[in-house]
């Protein structure tokens, strides 16, 4: 199999992997806003994480790295912070400028994506500091979710909840400007890509009608 091929593949376990946690976002809301099953929502995120963990894992072991999976680990990991924040919010556990601030970050990092185009670029890899903000907040929420209730255990989660969740948010937006920083750099290196439109057919000439 050429490495094109390689790259091109759907098929893998790793994007099986990644397929099930999309899933599992519209599951999580629902245990979050419907019965209120907190515990079995914060399954769904345990084994979100672990198979955000074990796809990475098996795709650099057994070499199955492709462009689908690229794509797929970070737009679950959106979706699932987007999906978190949104319900937590709506369940008053965390407050509403919190729920704003992570989603923000993110629409103005797309607002660059255009700009990645002229040169060629759909998206830049994603940064470790990015990964560790994400680690942050996939604790956080969890633990704040635990936090929302009486007794000892929730005071101590509450207060680890948001020591991971101010960790996270600020690393998720030093993540950002590093991201907003590499674009800039990019855009004053590397030459505009020229798209060549393909050539316009000229219209076929009809015959004279008569003699």
């Amino acid at each position: 199999m050429t490495e094109q091929a390689a790259r091109d593949r759907v098929w893998t376990i790793p994007n099986a992997l990644s397929a099930l946690r999309l899933l599992g976002v519209p599951l999580f809301l629902w245990l979050v806003l419907g019965p209120e099953a907190d515990l079995w929502a914060l399954a769904v995120l345990v084994v979100s994480g672990f198979t955000d963990w074990l796809d990475g894992f098996l795709a650099r072991r057994w070499d199955q790295r492709s462009v689908l999976g690229q794509l797929l680990d970070p737009v679950a990991d959106r979706l699932y912070l987007l999906a978190v924040v949104v319900g937590l919010a709506l369940r008053e556990v965390i407050p509403w400028w919190l729920a704003v601030l992570l989603p923000l970050r993110d629409v103005l990092l797309w607002g660059l994506v255009p700009f990645l185009r002229t040169r060629g670029y759909t998206s830049l890899p994603v940064h470790f500091i990015g990964k560790a903000a994400t680690f942050c907040l996939l604790y956080a929420f969890p633990l704040l979710l635990l936090g929302d209730g009486d007794g000892d255990a929730a005071r101590l989660a509450n207060v680890f909840g948001w020591a991971f969740a101010w960790w996270g948010l600020g690393l998720y937006w030093w993540a950002g400007c590093l991201y907003a920083w590499q674009v800039r750099k990019l855009l004053a290196s590397a030459p505009r890509v020229v798209r060549q439109r393909p050539p316009r057919r000229r219209p076929r000439q009809g015959g004279r009608v008569g003699a």
